[in-house]
């Protein structure tokens, strides 16, 4: 990935309904922000673990390794064709002599009560002793020493397998941190905030405020100043500024943002970093540290503007952002072709998901308004006839039916039901089904047909659930029979 070190912070927010993909983004500008990294290959492995060890070490690690496929005794020869042994020997240049060197430490770190070996310059410490066969072996007291040597071994052996059950597989390396904003999202989670932790911490990010217990308890519970989110990053991106950074933060809006960013709205403005002319440093509330945001921080948001429940965007935070609309594309879907003789989509035989959605959306701007409109996601895993019906049924209708407040007239004019009779209608009036009970029997039949068949299904729920106001969805579409069983009824929605 090229340097972008030096580039201008970048400050986005992406708007649009649901469903037209800003989460999607967020995940796309999150593999921009992540480097892969080749996995090392076994000799690179090697030469992690025995770069710094001695030959003492090395000779302890190959018993550690012998011991760990159940082997106690070793002989030299064994010790000397060992793949460390060997490794040792490559990275010290060495070719000969190494027999005497796997005697030599044998001998030295063998203890001074031993009946077999006789040696004179020995070491303090005992790690070896040999049997009366010649085969030696790790002394109790010696593996008790080994505890880190024991340690780097388990690293090795599942580096190793890790790299034998996935060639081709590779690290990775985030410089992100994503979040999700919600109402109760603040301050506290995002920069800094007193939380409660169940032991007194020494790190240099954590302060200790308050405690409920004596320093002896056990369980001692503790209040420490703790880092947030947008504070760690901003701390790694301060400690590697060659590299760019980025936090991700979905639905914004869901937040209030004045209270979640405090005094670091200010401090995102791309003039105001670390290292710009009109660079600021506040002192952050809780822990009083002096802190500013480093150039290398970029920030991206996505906002659902069809969301009017929550708290609106703070206007100040709008001067500091960039806003990229995303609207629908229903460019991106495809058709279901349910031609049985050709794999070609036919016309008659096909239902265009771009000219569905449209086609709904146009008449949802004309009655509702553009930020009402459906976004492709919700039809973007539809690949079948069954499929588009549930989606119909579970999620579209019940959107609509919410934003137009259940109004049936608006709901029947999205659907193009207005000139259908009855039992071809996207979406009834319960009223009027109740008052032409008894004058529509033909009609009624083929509801109460529809209805039975959804009770003793798992959709029985869905006439009651699923009615809000005056509407009610056509039973014989949650049935998926009747006039909805057939494609004409879905195609009549593309203009």
């Amino acid at each position: 990935m090229p340097d972008m070190s030096h580039c201008k912070p970048t400050n986005i927010i992406y708007t649009g309904v649901a469903g037209t993909g800003k989460t999607y983004r967020l995940l796309q500008i999150a593999k921009e922000y992540t480097d892969y990294l080749p996995r090392a290959n076994d000799e690179d492995l090697l030469k992690q673990l025995l770069n710094e060890l001695s030959w003492r070490d090395v000779v302890c690690l190959i018993f550690l390794d012998f011991q760990s496929q159940k082997q106690d005794l070793v002989k030299v020869p064994e010790v000397v064709n060992h793949e460390f042994f060997v490794a040792k020997a490559m990275q010290n240049a060495r070719e000969k002599n190494l027999n005497n060197t796997a005697w030599s430490v044998l001998q030295m770190h063998s203890p001074t009560s031993s009946q077999t070996v006789t040696y004179k310059n020995r070491a303090s410490q005992a790690y070896f002793d040999k049997d009366n066969s010649g085969a030696w072996y790790l002394l109790p007291e010696g593996i008790e020493l080994l505890t880190d040597l024991s340690l780097q071994l388990a690293e090795f052996q599942q580096a190793q397998r890790d790299n034998s059950a996935s060639q081709d597989q590779r690290f990775s390396q985030q410089r992100f941190s994503m979040v999700s904003f919600h109402q109760a999202y603040g301050y506290e989670e995002f920069v800094e905030g007193i939380r409660p932790v169940m032991a007194v911490s020494s790190s240099s990010n954590s302060k200790v405020v308050s405690n409920s217990q004596t320093d002896n308890s056990p369980s001692q519970m503790s209040y420490a100043i703790q880092d947030g989110a947008f504070l760690k990053l901003c701390q790694r991106a301060a400690r590697d500024p060659a590299q760019r950074y980025a936090i991700l933060i979905d639905e914004i809006n869901r937040a209030n943002v004045s209270r979640v960013f405090g005094e670091l709205l200010s401090l995102i403005e791309p003039d105001k970093r670390t290292g710009t002319p009109n660079a600021m440093t506040v002192n952050l509330a809780y822990s009083g540290r002096a802190f500013s945001v480093p150039a290398n921080v970029d920030i991206y948001a996505t906002m659902n503007t069809q969301d009017h429940s929550l708290a609106p965007l703070d206007m100040a935070l709008r001067r500091r952002f960039r806003f990229v609309d995303c609207p629908p594309q229903p460019e991106l879907l495809p058709i279901i072709n349910l031609s049985k003789e050709s794999e070609a989509p036919n016309e008659t035989e096909s239902i265009d998901l771009a000219k569905l959605l449209t086609g709904l959306n146009n008449r949802i701007i004309q009655t509702l308004g553009g930020e009402a409109q459906l976004g492709h996601a919700f039809l973007l895993p539809v690949n079948s006839f069954e499929q588009l019906q549930t989606v119909l049924i579970e999620q579209i209708i019940p959107q609509l039916a919410q934003a137009a407040g259940g109004q049936v007239a608006v709901l029947q004019y999205i659907f193009k039901d207005e000139q259908q009779p009855m039992y071809a209608q996207f979406i009834h009036d319960s009223q009027t089904l109740i008052n032409n009970n008894s004058s529509h029997q033909m009609d009624s039949q083929h509801n109460i047909t529809a209805q039975n068949q959804m009770f003793s299904g798992q959709h029985s729920f869905l006439n009651q659930s699923i009615s809000t106001g005056s509407y009610r969805i056509n039973t014989d579409l949650i049935a998926k029979a009747g006039e909805f069983a057939k494609l004409f009824v879905y195609q009549r929605l593309y203009q």
